[in-house]
């Protein structure tokens, strides 16, 4: 069995790797006589998986493109039972293609785990699984609503974050399937009138706290009529106009996003041209929805597939509580 095989069958025991399988330390990477002479299996290791995502996801398109059919999924947040769930209905990598829109972490119990699950998943089979970047793939967001002080119970440090952190500043904004569906994780931007446009942005980066970046994923669909500013703080709300004109700019079909709880799972808006796809169901375990996936056969022919939490008599619940607040 390989290492990456190891890896893999460690993270679907709702478990996370020690950190030298994260990273190799970059103190004893940076002073190589102490390397050499005393730790020289360090010095020539392979590289650890947030080095081996890395690499994959420095080779993606801000938008990346996808064929069909694939399953496309909407946010996870850490809710590693229910995304074992949500495999079972979906089918596994790599039988069925997937794409995740971001928000892999916070609120939920085990999103160490979750994130080292998908993060296994894309450095085994790389164009069976893309990663789009959350708003919460960030390193403010993170620190106030859970996975900086899960990683920092669990590992005893936040070297562990930190990796994680650099692979976010990595993850690509969008996907776009069959050059007709677009997926990203929240939604459109007064800046952004082409694809291109999103194509040469600077996505190596935290998530700036406005402007076109900010906006994709931090924005949302409402009944206004053109641009109002959002409740959230970030992004702006944008209406059916807006989305009809994006869409016959770039000969679009549909666009996909997540970033927002529906209870029933997913939500048709402005003429079934917008979709929201919602997967964490049972959200922060007192919510009662249930969740979703969209089976996409090609661009006008998609299929949701609902499902429900896991029964608690089926996962473990750990003593430790989350931060019970939405965003």
């Amino acid at each position: 069995m390989s290492e990456l095989d190891r890896w893999i069958e460690i993270a679907k025991e709702c478990k996370y790797l020690p950190e030298h399988d994260l990273k190799v330390s970059s103190n004893v990477q940076s002073n190589s006589f102490v390397s050499f002479f005393f730790l020289p299996h360090v010095l020539f290791d392979r590289p650890k998986l947030c080095d081996m995502v890395s690499d994959i996801l420095l080779e993606e398109s801000n938008v990346q493109p996808v064929c069909s059919p694939v399953t496309v999924c909407g946010d996870i947040h850490g809710q590693f039972y229910d995304l074992e769930e949500l495999f079972r209905n979906g089918g596994p990598v790599p039988e069925t293609n997937y794409i995740f829109m971001g928000d892999f972490v916070d609120r939920g119990y085990y999103s160490l785990e979750t994130l080292t699950r998908l993060l296994t998943l894309k450095a085994k089979w790389s164009d069976r699984i893309v990663l789009l970047r959350g708003n919460h793939e960030s390193r403010q967001i993170t620190h106030v609503y859970g996975f900086y002080d899960e990683c920092l119970n669990k590992y005893g440090n936040a070297n562990a974050w930190k990796y994680c952190c650099k692979v976010f500043d990595l993850l690509t904004i969008a996907a776009l399937i069959d050059e007709q569906v677009l997926c990203v994780h929240g939604g459109l931007s007064p800046l952004i009138k082409t694809l291109d446009q999103i194509r040469i942005i600077d996505r190596r980066q935290e998530i700036p706290h406005k402007g076109a970046f900010c906006d994709l994923v931090w924005s949302d669909p409402e009944d206004v009529r053109t641009w109002t500013v959002s409740p959230r703080g970030a992004g702006w709300l944008f209406g059916a106009s807006i989305t009809h004109l994006f869409m016959e700019i770039n000969d679009l079909k549909l666009i996909c996003r997540a970033h927002q709880l529906v209870n029933e799972g997913y939500r048709y808006m402005f003429d079934d041209k917008l979709v929201t796809v919602w997967s964490a169901p049972n959200y922060c375990y007192r919510c009662g929805n249930v969740a979703s996936i969209l089976r996409i056969q090609n661009a006008d022919e998609q299929t949701p597939v609902i499902f429900e939490a896991v029964p608690n008599t089926e996962r473990v619940i750990p003593p430790t509580l989350t931060t019970p607040y939405f965003l």
